[in-house]
């Protein structure tokens, strides 16, 4: 594959800024070269498979079925629709846009814990940005769920600890105090010199809606609220459990309630769970450590391609993408 062509004082190098940072590139196409553009998408619209560097691009799309990674599969009936959602998502918030696809890149060849460090650092930079407060401005406010109390339930037999989200009349939505006890919970189990096992479940409906939305917006120190969000991570200790640790997921796990659980090393889902990460709607991107948890799961392309579009995961594809290990009653 060839190089991307630079243009620093042109419009590729505005295009962020200007709305329009994404390119669709035809996967099959010879040129002189692949244009520096902030977001690269191939599309290879004969099901060919052709030779792309994966490397030069952030999401790969084709009409072949069953295509392997990095590829997302999409019925030819589809491909457009797909590609105009993708392209709106884009437009919609293209800051937000272009930092995802930058995090996932250059996260990749990170350690976990320094993956989740520079996805913190890019969240709270986005806290702060127009397109965010664009979306405080507009979203409907009401009077928010009461969660529960205690949010987490911790529960002992024999060798093993059971971890349950327990707070089903708002749907397990990730609070600062939900965050803080798991994270507590996750701590007394590393911490456990009889090394137990850990099952991390939830309670109700679905396994969580992620973060509460009558939280977001609320911190008014972003630094400090980077140095909370990096030091009470639960998909770092999730992931130092390795595996110890199994997370049984059922119906809706959205943001930050698929981001931890893709930390664990082994990830049950029941029939029926769908997965879905919604951030770039808000003009932010994953801060609960999805960049790097799911990323490794599915690959970054894969990921970008889906939160681009906002588009909704079923758990049969989820499978086949490696973000769960089997599907269990």
């Amino acid at each position: 594959m060839l190089p991307a062509s630079s243009d620093l004082l042109g419009t590729a190098a505005l295009a962020s800024l200007d709305g329009h940072p994404l390119l669709v590139l035809d996967a099959n196409a010879s040129g002189s070269g692949i244009p520096d553009w902030p977001i690269r998408i191939a599309v290879d619209r004969a099901g060919a498979l052709p030779d792309c560097d994966p490397a030069m691009f952030d999401a790969l799309v084709t009409i072949r079925p069953d295509a392997p990674a990095p590829w997302v599969t999409v019925a030819p009936e589809r491909l457009d629709a797909r590609i105009d959602r993708v392209r709106a998502g884009a437009a919609r918030a293209p800051i937000a846009a272009t930092m995802l696809t930058r995090v996932l890149r250059m996260g990749e060849s990170l350690p976990f814990d320094v993956a989740l460090e520079l996805e913190s650092l890019a969240y709270s930079t986005l806290l702060g940005g127009a397109e965010f407060a664009a979306w405080l401005r507009a979203r409907a406010t009401g009077a928010p769920d009461q969660p529960a109390f205690p949010p987490v339930r911790y529960e002992r037999d024999g060798d093993g600890v059971t971890l349950v989200l327990a707070s089903p009349g708002n749907r397990n939505a990730m609070t600062a105090a939900m965050r803080d006890a798991l994270f507590e919970g996750l701590a007394n189990v590393i911490e456990d010199p009889s090394g137990p096992r850990l099952i991390v479940r939830g309670e109700g409906a679905c396994f969580s809606v992620g973060g509460h939305l009558a939280e977001f917006g609320t911190a008014s120190d972003l630094a400090r609220a980077h140095l909370i969000r990096t030091l009470r991570s639960c998909a770092a200790l999730l992931h130092r459990l390795r595996d110890r640790a199994e997370v049984r997921v059922h119906g809706a796990c959205i943001g930050s309630g698929i981001e931890i659980a893709a930390a664990a090393a082994r990830r049950i889902a029941a029939p029926g769970t769908f997965v879905q990460l919604p951030e770039l709607a808000m003009g932010l991107i994953p801060g609960a450590g999805g960049t790097v948890s799911v990323a490794r799961a599915i690959g970054r392309h894969r990921l970008a391609w889906i939160m681009l579009g906002n588009f909704r995961v079923g758990v049969s594809q989820a499978l086949r993408w490696g973000l769960f290990h089997a599907i269990a009653p």
